[in-house]
């Protein structure tokens, strides 16, 4: 295997855990924003009232993008498994 064939395969698996854990975590983090401004704006400083939302939607994006998160990471594992012959002669 030559180093290239590494790096390809190492930044194709780093690009996917960025694009997998972004589609979690940044509706999380847009409402914990949201929710920071009206604790802001209201000068209420309960810090567990943020905490909810963000658990929710955290959640949600686990419902609702979980098929096309297992799919992303399927079609990747594939092609890693389909590569191989390739990639060891």
């Amino acid at each position: 295997m030559s180093p290239e064939v590494f790096v390809d395969i190492l930044r194709d698996a780093l690009f996917l855990v960025i694009v997998l854990v972004s589609a979690v975590i940044v509706p999380s983090l847009i409402v914990g924003l949201i929710v920071a401004v009206f604790q802001a704006a209201t000068s209420i400083n309960e810090q567990t009232l943020s905490f909810l939302p963000r658990l929710i939607v955290t959640l949600l994006a686990l419902i609702i993008g979980g098929h096309w998160l297992v799919q992303k990471l399927m079609d990747y594992s594939i092609r890693l498994i389909t590569s191989i012959p390739s990639v060891v002669s």
